[in-house]
């Protein structure tokens, strides 16, 4: 399958990266980890695809997720605090927050499948925030997490992630960056041609599909 990559746009107020780390190639690092996999997948979002990003696997080198979270920030503007969805988020979101000086929370599901702030995390109205995910297909979860924000009074300003599977097209409402942006054929599982050829699934990630 051939994979299409663009650059993304800048969030207002963006800075400009270290030269340290402008050159480093978000696949290539993905490749040398093995977290970039070719197989018949189910994604969180129950589409079918024949590839998958195992972020975990890349961002369980120190020095990778600092050089992603310091490309991603390079993006992006000054915000009071980074915010990221349980699980998939908190490695990047954490590295996002520190390169620009901002506090990180993060939010997780509730027993009825809501998303929501625990742990203590509390917000205030007026306060600003970004909010960053580690991989964006349908751009769920990101929407969810806006929405967290939004209603306490947040002013969310953009969104961020390393990965853009959607090609670009998922609509956050607000403005959002990746450091790599992928056209990835995902099917509808009554529709997926791997599973008509009798291929077994997988659902590598860290939330079962509904």
């Amino acid at each position: 399958m051939a994979v299409r990559r663009r650059s993304s746009d800048a969030l207002p107020e963006a800075r400009p990266p270290s030269c340290i780390f402008e050159f480093v190639r978000t696949l290539d690092r993905f490749r040398e980890t093995g977290a970039y996999l070719r197989g018949h997948f189910r994604l969180t979002s129950g589409l079918h695809s024949e590839e998958y990003l195992q972020c975990a696997l890349v961002l369980q080198h120190p020095t990778i997720a600092e050089q992603f979270g310091k490309q991603l920030a390079s993006k992006l503007g000054k915000a009071d605090l980074v915010a990221s969805p349980a699980i998939g988020g908190l490695i990047i979101g954490h590295e996002v927050a520190r390169a620009i000086g901002a506090r990180f929370i993060f939010t997780e599901r509730d027993a009825a499948g809501k998303m929501t702030l625990r742990r203590g995390f509390t917000v205030k109205p007026g306060e600003t925030a970004i909010v960053i995910e580690d991989v964006v297909t349908t751009g769920g979860s990101t929407r969810e997490v806006i929405e967290v924000l939004q209603a306490a009074g947040v002013k969310v300003l953009g969104a961020g992630s390393i990965i853009d599977r959607s090609g670009g097209k998922a609509d956050l409402g607000v403005p959002r960056v990746a450091l790599e942006t992928m056209n990835v054929v995902a099917y509808q599982p009554d529709e997926c041609p791997l599973c008509k050829q009798g291929l077994p699934v997988e659902k590598p990630g860290s939330r079962p599909t509904s």
